[in-house]
């Protein structure tokens, strides 16, 4: 039972992402409905089950764990799930522990992160006019967001913007987002808005913009030199040469990145997602509850749920239409 989690394409699966709450404290219209139902609070995993279940992943062979939500800082005592993560760190048996975040509750959690090992932090913001903000995020507020930053930094926290490229709506802060982030030392990822969730209420169509034209729109103004780097995750990398930073794109339409995934994702009930864009899931909940004395059948479950991984995901915009369209919310699956 200690050898790694490798996939029937080969793949070693060392990166576990982990959604623990469906909650959020905004709206943001390409992730959530305004009126939201969320889970009641027996079907989500505690946090010491969150502990367990992440712990087992570790010792089958992930090193990299990704906290997010919903909005991770907004689950109740969250950051002893954080504290417990850090003996891993300490033990050497998981090489990074990190969040994606929206960055409002980040002013009183950024202390306690670095305490708990945290170096790393991704803050999900598509624009940095307040209007806008209050409009993409329903009901947000940047100037929280923006105060969230400053506490990360101030402790030591590499920052990194992630922004969803949105035809219409942040396409004129193309040059804006990158000298802002290159004046604050921040590097930054664009992605691709995904077909998920409800559709009836959000066009994916009529967001969508295409990192292609993304890119091509950066090199009008700047040096683009390519990158080999990889984070860990699907983003590939450019350089701007004339600020010095990284922009990554992340392009699950124009370029499938499957070839190389090693990741699953986790969501707060316990189910597993071997791909981002697939409705093919394992319930490690029953497992998880069933082995309360011995993380066997767990281990077993895990495995066989890694056997399923797919080659890839098939969303496709191409011909008009929101083929691979996921049925669930991405705060569902955890991004």
């Amino acid at each position: 039972m200690t050898a790694p989690l490798i996939d029937p394409f080969q793949r070693a699966v060392t990166y576990l992402r982990v959604s623990v709450t469906d909650r959020c404290d905004f709206r943001c219209v390409y992730c959530m409905s305004e009126n939201m139902t969320f889970l009641p609070k027996k079907e989500l995993l505690t946090l010491e089950e969150l502990d367990r279940m992440c712990s087992t992943f570790i010792r089958l062979g992930v090193r990299k764990l990704r906290i997010t939500g919903g909005e991770p800082l907004v689950r109740r005592g969250i950051m002893t799930f954080f504290d417990g993560m850090k003996r891993h760190l300490d033990s050497g048996d998981l090489d990074e522990l990190t969040l994606t975040t929206n960055g409002s509750q980040l002013h009183k959690f950024a202390g306690d992160l670095w305490k708990a090992g945290v170096r790393r932090v991704n803050i999900s913001l598509d624009t940095i006019d307040p209007d806008k903000f209050a409009e993409i995020t329903r009901w947000g507020r940047l100037e929280q967001v923006l105060r969230g930053i400053d506490a990360a930094q101030e402790v030591g926290m590499r920052v990194k913007i992630n922004a969803v490229a949105l035809k219409g709506f942040n396409e004129d802060e193309l040059f804006t987002l990158a000298e802002w982030c290159a004046s604050r030392d921040m590097d930054m990822t664009w992605i691709e808005v995904m077909p998920m969730g409800d559709l009836g209420n959000e066009d994916r169509l009529d967001q969508y913009w295409s990192l292609k034209d993304l890119r091509a729109r950066l090199a009008e103004r700047y040096t683009l030199t390519d990158l080999a780097e990889r984070s860990g995750g699907p983003a590939r990398y450019v350089r701007l040469e004339e600020t010095g930073q990284k922009i990554g794109f992340i392009t699950p339409l124009t370029h499938n990145f499957c070839e190389s995934c090693n990741r699953v994702r986790l969501t707060c009930t316990g189910q597993l997602y071997m791909c981002l864009g697939q409705e093919d899931m394992a319930d490690l909940r029953a497992p998880l509850r069933a082995s309360a004395e011995g993380e066997g059948q767990l281990e077993e479950a895990i495995r066989a749920a890694i056997n399923l991984k797919p080659k890839g995901h098939d969303f496709d915009y191409s011909r008009q239409r929101t083929d691979g369209q996921m049925s669930r919310h991405m705060s569902h699956t955890g991004g």
